[in-house]
């Protein structure tokens, strides 16, 4: 067939792909040639003793740069389909193990002498599990740096001099104390958008801290403190941990976490509160607060966090829940396990895991749960987890009508005795489960009667990232 009876759309793909071969030889050309440039003018300077000026070497470097990145192609496939629909994109997840393929770069990268920094990674300098009493100096180009499990007990603003690119500072499992940090030092790190801190000696919450902060791990420390505008100057931070420390409610009394507007997710379980912290922000959507001590919820605290996904509360001491406590429209995870409330309460429409175990309940009311049954918006919920009460029957059937995708309810042992469980006839509800599933969901239990106290700790404690 001649090419005059080709029809237009194949001409056009001809010709495009015609421009693409000549497009990448002449980019093969020109990067030899200029690599070759480079190579010869070094070898002339050594061997000849040229005096060829800085202006002209720092010219082939920019033309050479210039061609690697004009040179950037991928092979296209002139055969995929217009329609298809694309790819499902994943998360990227940081590996310092993947071998990436990565210009080299024509002149050597400083990196510390006790520090690592990978070629496949040039922006990340590694000096963990080292044993380090000190922060070595840090290159400039650095954009992480990694210093966790070591021995180091300060933070010097010499090291961070002529630091201006950082984005992230792991310095957890060290034994840094408040006093130890030089006053600013994180404050002039106008890029800092991540810094770990937690498992440290801190007594203090650090202060100044960049704007650019967005999430701060300070959890594991021995902060029992917290300056008057600590918690100012933060408007970009999306996740705080404070878990495992030593707050009360005379440190976060007049201390407003309102001004973080785009504070996402709190944590402050393990600590020594007895109430419900104040001034929360309307962009929160994770709030751990397991671990502590508290007795009660206000009527109407939660109105002003629309968002709230999912909340933890297990382990306080919680007696009565007000009816409409938790009616939240985005709420999916509500845990109050371990607590001592003797019924039942409200839950949204929205909720899918409800948590209440070890509690004092005797009977299930359903229509408290669900006083009314609308077929047109159902309830969302499919799990609850109700052992280590005081029930002597099952929940009633009007629950499948309530809550019509319910797939397992966990009774297990049941206090019902003082010094005695007792289980009842069906220890584990199930329905709407595929053998693999049912499986699955079996040795899930199993695995929640062996579990030890640690382990509880570990399960209830929001992991850092969300995805």
């Amino acid at each position: 067939m001649s090419l005059t009876v080709l029809p237009n759309k194949c001409i056009i793909l001809l010709t495009l792909y015609s421009c693409f071969l000549k497009l990448k030889l002449i980019c093969d050309l020109l990067y030899d040639y200029l690599i070759n440039l480079y190579f010869l003018l070094i070898n002339r300077i050594q061997h000849t003793n040229s005096n060829m000026g800085i202006m002209s070497q720092l010219s082939i470097i920019h033309l050479l740069w210039a061609a690697m990145v004009f040179c950037q192609y991928d092979d296209y496939d002139f055969e995929d389909e217009y329609d298809e629909e694309p790819d499902r994109q994943h998360p990227y997840y940081f590996n310092p193990n993947t071998q990436a393929e990565v210009p080299r770069f024509p002149f050597p990268v400083e990196c510390a002498r006790e520090c690592f920094c990978p070629p496949a990674f040039l922006l990340s300098m590694y000096c963990d599990h080292r044993k380090l009493k000190t922060i070595p100096n840090i290159p400039r180009h650095v954009q992480q740096l990694y210093l966790q499990n070591n021995d180091i007990e300060a933070v010097p603003a010499g090291p961070f001099t002529n630091v201006t690119f950082l984005r992230e500072i792991n310095l957890s499992h060290n034994k840094i104390k408040s006093h130890m940090i030089d006053h600013g030092v994180f404050a002039k790190l106008s890029n800092l958008v991540q810094l770990h801190l937690q498992h440290n000696e801190l007594e203090e919450f650090p202060f100044p801290l960049p704007s650019s902060l967005e999430r701060l791990l300070l959890g594991f420390n021995k902060i029992s403190r917290l300056s008057g505008n600590a918690l100012e100057g933060l408007p970009n931070i999306t996740m705080l941990d404070l878990c495992n420390n030593f707050l009360d409610d005379s440190v976060l009394k007049g201390k407003s976490f309102s001004n973080m507007k785009n504070l996402m997710q709190l944590n402050l379980c393990n600590n020594k509160l007895q109430t419900m912290p104040p001034d929360l922000p309307s962009s929160l959507m994770y709030l751990s607060l397991e671990n502590n001590s508290i007795s009660y919820i206000p009527e109407n605290y939660f109105k002003r966090l629309p968002k709230i996904i999912a909340l933890r509360m297990s382990h306080n001491n919680l007696q009565n829940i007000p009816h409409n406590t938790f009616n939240l429209p985005n709420l999916l995870e509500l845990n109050l396990g371990h607590n001592k409330l003797k019924q039942v309460f409200y839950i949204p429409r929205s909720l899918q895991h409800l948590y209440i175990e070890d509690n004092d309940i005797e009977i299930i009311n359903v229509t408290l749960m669900c006083p009314s049954v609308d077929p047109m918006n159902t309830n969302q919920l499919t799990y609850i987890r109700v052992d280590q009460n005081k029930l002597t029957i099952p929940i009633s059937t009007y629950a499948f009508f309530c809550f019509p995708h319910i797939r397992t309810i966990y009774y297990g042992e049941q206090n019902v005795n003082v010094n005695k469980s007792t289980q009842l006839r069906i220890p584990v509800f199930r329905r709407f489960l595929s053998p693999e599933e049912y499986d699955e969901d079996d040795d899930d239990h199993e695995t929640h009667d062996h579990e030890t106290e640690e382990d509880r700790e570990a399960d209830h404690y929001f992991h850092p990232y969300f995805q």
